[in-house]
């Protein structure tokens, strides 16, 4: 497969691009659980993480998968850099092409800024979350985690529960499933249902209409609080109550062997009840396991470009 400098959406991703990741990434899983987990592909590559936003599990996700293939890391940290002095993005690009990174990884809470760096810089970039935009190596994981356990996706059918409004990770996972031909739907409080969804995404107004549908994996997002402006339901008990895994739904849901799955950090008592954490279709562990694995097979993948864009 023809490596591309970027990764920093799932729709520019051709079918047969998201195939070679999601195949690649079964070895370096394979990898990571043996007693020698180091390779040497990029032995004298440097790869630096920028991240404006708070991140755990993606910016040592990213940090575990650069080192496993031999990479340097630096962890540029936003809040004692040069950037709380005033410092702009385009300056911030300027002196990172002067450090000669290979790959820069953008959290950021602004829509576009990865693939501003990406038009400016001849590292290769990934999108580790922009706004409500995209997250596409976590659309990428959570489809190598759905292939372990279900295999083909074609009629697979996934309920995308909660704030997808204001989720990335809605988007990129719900684009790459739907590529790869499984059948997705949306379930939450109607305001956080977005008007512009695609026509063949179905929505549900209950968890009782969910179940009818039959769906293979429910997957859970977070509330995300500090993206709302506006009060979208009564309480989070509330929302429990309606929209959460409860332990009457939790029983349903063992009964018809339902995987659950959930990007984090999870909400105990508002997404999700405890018992649902060590029910044993619950994959989100797998999820976190599986993001070194995905993001090992992006970094392998992509190849750092040798031409600049000249700076608007």
């Amino acid at each position: 497969m023809k490596p591309r400098k970027d990764l920093l959406d799932i729709e520019s991703l051709s079918v047969e691009e998201i195939e070679h990741v999601l195949a690649q990434s079964r070895p370096f899983k394979d990898l990571i659980r043996r007693s020698v987990k180091k390779v040497p592909p990029l032995r004298g590559r440097h790869v630096l993480t920028l991240f404006y936003e708070p991140s755990t599990r993606t910016r040592s996700s990213f940090e575990i998968a650069a080192k496993r293939l031999s990479a340097d890391v630096t962890n540029f940290t936003v809040s004692t850099s040069s950037v709380v002095k005033g410092e702009t993005i385009i300056d911030t690009i300027e002196t990172l092409q002067a450090m000669q990174v290979d790959y820069i990884i953008v959290r950021h809470g602004s829509s576009g800024v990865p693939n501003l760096i990406a038009r400016h810089s001849s590292a290769s970039v990934i999108n580790a979350g922009d706004g409500n935009h995209a997250h596409p190596t976590q659309g990428l994981l959570d489809a190598f985690t759905m292939k372990e356990v279900c295999g083909d996706f074609a009629g697979r059918r996934v309920v995308i529960v909660g704030d997808v409004l204001h989720s990335r990770v809605a988007r990129s996972t719900s684009t790459i499933l739907r590529k790869l031909g499984a059948k997705v739907g949306f379930f939450g409080p109607g305001p956080l249902i977005p008007d512009d969804r695609h026509a063949d995404i179905v929505t549900f107004k209950t968890f009782d209409e969910v179940f009818d549908w039959q769906p293979e994996v429910i997957y859970l997002l977070r509330i995300q609080m500090e993206r709302q402006k506006d009060q979208y339901f009564p309480s989070l008990h509330e929302y429990h109550r309606l929209y959460g895994v409860t332990g009457e739904r939790l029983k349903t849901i063992r009964q018809r062997g339902i995987y659950i799955m959930h990007p984090g950090p999870v909400n105990r008592g508002v997404e999700l009840v405890d018992d649902v954490m060590t029910y044993e279709k619950t994959l989100i562990n797998q999820q976190v396991e599986n993001g070194i694995a995905a993001r090992m097979a992006v970094l392998h993948w992509l190849q750092p470009g040798t031409v600049m864009r000249e700076m608007d």
